[in-house]
């Protein structure tokens, strides 16, 4: 099962994406997990990427899409895997459809866990309380979630054009969605 989890921060996407992986045997992969291992392992993509963080840009698509080409190669991937918080944009959705086509392991299905703006600010205001993280103030949440409705709604809409999209509801206990996610990926498993 290649799955890609979609969803507004604070939305429970690596929670959920940690419970699948145990549920369906296949690795979670995070584009920052990744870009961190990268750049810790002194691999040519993650010097590279060292360098442009260290400027203090953003990573190109280009390098983090050959990291999941990497990724992608590495024998534990063989029965699929699930993206957490990647593709962010368009660009980045049609490169991934472009790679995964290209090595013979399309996705099978998106998963968008909705969750309702209010509900996340109040999540993610709980989470900086118990984290210390100054990031999750309800106005930087604000502009997050701006920023993230602004750049993924085009994702959402580029996965509903293939016939891909789930939409599941995120509020409620782990177990609900958790079980709402495995009801909505059930028939993609039964095809592929």
């Amino acid at each position: 099962m290649r799955l890609v989890l979609l969803g507004a921060p604070g939305s429970g996407k690596g929670t959920q994406a940690a419970r699948l992986k145990q549920h369906l045997q296949v690795p979670h992969i995070s584009t920052g997990d990744l870009l961190r291992a990268e750049v810790a392992a002194g691999s040519p993509l993650g010097v590279q990427a060292k360098e442009i963080m260290a400027r203090g840009d953003l990573v190109s698509d280009d390098i983090l899409l050959g990291m999941l080409e990497d990724r992608f190669s590495r024998p534990d991937t063989a029965n699929g895997f699930i993206l957490d918080g990647y593709p962010r944009n368009l660009a980045q959705a049609a490169a991934l459809d472009g790679l995964l086509q290209r090595i013979g392991q399309p996705m099978d299905a998106a998963v968008q866990l909705e969750v309702d703006n209010e509900l996340l600010i109040e999540r993610l205001a709980g989470r900086a309380k118990a984290e210390g993280r100054s990031d999750d103030n309800p106005e930087s949440v604000r502009k997050r979630l701006e920023v993230y409705d602004a750049q993924t709604a085009p994702v959402i809409e580029f996965y509903r054009q293939h016939g891909q999209l789930t939409t599941v509801d995120g509020v409620g206990t782990l177990d609900e969605v958790f079980t709402r996610i495995i009801e909505a990926i059930a028939p993609v498993r039964e095809v592929g």
